[in-house]
């Protein structure tokens, strides 16, 4: 019998490992299932808006008049507009109101299917998922004519591509001519210049603004692994990031129909996320900005982010330019990355959710995303750095399963002690902490290899979830996309019955060969006498297939694969020291009734 201490240890170390997963996925990586249908419940019973809204805030622009929401198609025909057309973007600029508001992503399609639609990021005020960036001038001064939503700009080009930028003009009629050129680049880039000449006698004062408008509620997944909302690094440089039910909930009060929070800071960048696309204001970084994350409620809810930068004085005859970026497209890692570099966008980085854990889970990427490049396969990638894993933690993980091992070979000795000192626990503890102290062995050594295992665990986890390039990533089979759970389920006769079970009843095929690996390694040691131990490792494998059943078919595949090697390992140790391997016995015990069946037959 093994000492009480060890059982408690053993069942201490597996309770807080399952504690941790399960309220990883629970409370941090779970979706928030209950309040997000119940908030959608309430959306979907209240009035439909019948308008659409330009929300402008006061200080960077005007409300233009509500509009009828109308399909897109109507809509995007309804004003004369510019081409976009780059390698990664299709779309157009509508000349009323001179708005990026219609951009489609070339390489990114809705489902795994290269066949259906690809991913619509901005559509035009008046839809029903009307977002869109808009560029523009405020002042103070009253009665002063200045370009809106609804004024109709001239344009030199017709269509915006990589190579030919576009040039749009508009005479206020009294004085001032306004010029815009919008630029892009190969990717997802906007390069937006503003001037102004000003023709009176008088100086004028204008501000710059810059503003990322999403009309409705937008869609979120509900993951607290997740951020969705609003984004930027703003004051102090720090990474600004609040979700939309914050806004809504807790913002401060700015109107009468409005929330919002306030920043000040000296460059930096801000807008809007979702899990894997981006629209970000860029202005440029050397100067004052005053900048906004707002929710508006009247005529029409929608969330805005924009900056207003320090008012510029144009004398008479003389122009003023200011120059601004805006990212509108796919959070690509290497993408992204280049832009910090490149544009000096400090933090542009972080516009990729990865998380407390960033200096384990970017460092992950990297070394999966080098291996798809040389294998060509994610899938296979991932059982790669399963066994760079395994290398670069063999040493410390020899060392736990030789110390296993050697507690085994003293379970005799530990078994004289218990029955020398039955009655006496407290020697009995100290008996056995000398053995182990003469041996050189640690009864919490066994749990090293489950502790380092974790946190490359979350880490994979997060890569897996949070990665553009991890979002349909095919495997193998009917694996088609590695970041989504295993399409097929045990409880559906893997799609033979059309039924769509509860979350919990997720399990596919590999998590069942993940819970089969498990299980076999559980066999590989003799089965605990004590009877709660033996309790734990008989379900402990079964519990784990459930809880790994909904997450990403990627970590339950490195988990089974990881489970595999360990086997392997865990065995050559173990003959090494000339420790029985009872892993036949032990399955050969447990299915006796299919051994005992077959003789008799």
């Amino acid at each position: 019998m093994q000492h009480p201490e060890n059982n408690r240890n053993f069942i201490l170390a597996i309770v807080l490992s399952m504690l941790v997963l399960i309220g990883w996925q629970y409370f941090y990586a779970g979706p928030k299932l209950r309040e997000e249908q119940k908030r959608r419940e309430q959306i979907e019973a209240a009035p439909k808006a019948t308008t659409g809204q330009d929300a402008t805030a006061p200080t960077v622009g005007q409300a233009a008049a509500p509009e009828p929401v109308k399909p897109r198609a109507e809509v995007l025909a309804q004003s004369p507009r510019l081409t976009v057309d780059t390698p990664e973007l299709r779309g157009s600029i509508s000349l009323k109101g001179a708005r990026i508001d219609d951009l489609t992503l070339k390489g990114y399609h809705e489902t795994t299917d290269n066949s259906s639609p690809n991913v619509v990021l901005f559509s035009p005020s008046g839809t029903d998922t009307a977002y869109y960036a808009e560029y523009g001038w405020a002042s103070a001064t009253p009665g002063l004519s200045l370009p809106r939503s609804d004024t109709l700009w001239t344009s030199e080009g017709k269509t915006l591509t990589p190579a030919q930028p576009l040039t749009m003009t508009w005479d206020n009629g009294g004085g001032l001519v306004f010029k815009r050129t919008i630029a892009v680049d190969n990717e997802y880039m906007f390069t937006v210049r503003d001037e102004v000449k000003n023709n009176t006698t008088s100086p004028v004062t204008l501000s710059p603004f810059g503003l990322v408008s999403r009309h409705g509620e937008p869609h979120v997944d509900g993951y607290y692994v997740l951020h969705e909302g609003f984004i930027g690094v703003l004051t102090d440089r720090k990474l600004q990031e609040y979700k939309y039910a914050h806004i809504r909930d807790d913002g401060e009060v700015c109107g009468p129909t409005c929330k919002g929070e306030a920043f000040t800071s000296t460059g930096g960048w801000l807008g809007i996320t979702d899990k894997y696309w981006a629209a970000t204001l860029i202005p440029n970084q050397e100067s004052a900005i005053h900048s906004k994350f707002t929710r508006y409620e009247s005529p029409a809810i929608s969330y805005q982010a924009d900056y207003t930068m320090d008012a510029l004085t144009i004398a008479p005859g003389a122009s003023e330019s200011v120059e601004s970026r805006l990212f509108a497209g796919a959070k690509r890692v290497q993408t992204i990355d280049s832009y910090e570099k490149s544009l000096g966008i400090y933090n542009f980085n972080k516009l990729i959710d990865w998380g407390w854990f960033h200096f384990l889970t970017r460092p992950l990427f990297f070394v999966i995303d080098w291996l798809y490049k040389l294998i060509g396969n994610f899938g296979l990638a991932i059982l790669a750095v399963t066994v760079l894993v395994k290398a670069l933690f063999f040493p410390l993980a020899n060392k736990s399963y030789a110390a296993m091992s050697k507690m085994k070979l003293l379970q005799p000795e530990m078994q004289k002690i218990q029955e020398r000192f039955k009655d006496d626990r407290m020697k009995q503890q100290q008996a056995i902490m000398e053995l182990y102290k003469k041996e050189k062995v640690s009864p919490l050594a066994g749990c090293l290899p489950v502790v380092l295992q974790i946190p490359v665990f979350f880490s994979l986890y997060k890569v897996l979830f949070v990665t553009l390039e991890m979002r349909h990533a095919p495997f193998f089979g009917w694996i088609k996309d590695l970041s989504a759970p295993d399409p097929t389920n045990i409880f559906t006769l893997f799609g033979l019955i059309p039924w769509s079970p509860p979350h919990l009843l997720m399990l596919g095929i590999w998590p069942l060969i993940m819970g089969v690996s498990m299980w076999l390694q559980m066999k590989l040691n003799p089965p605990p006498p004590d009877p709660v131990q033996a309790r734990i490792f008989a379900w402990m494998p079964v519990m784990f297939t459930f809880m790994l059943g909904s997450f990403p078919a990627g970590l339950v595949i490195y988990w089974a694969w990881n489970n595999t090697l360990s086997i392997l390992q865990q065995s050559y140790i173990m003959s090494r020291y000339g420790v029985k391997l009872h892993l036949f016995d032990n399955l050969k015990k447990d299915l006796g009734w299919l051994f005992n069946r077959g003789a008799k037959k």
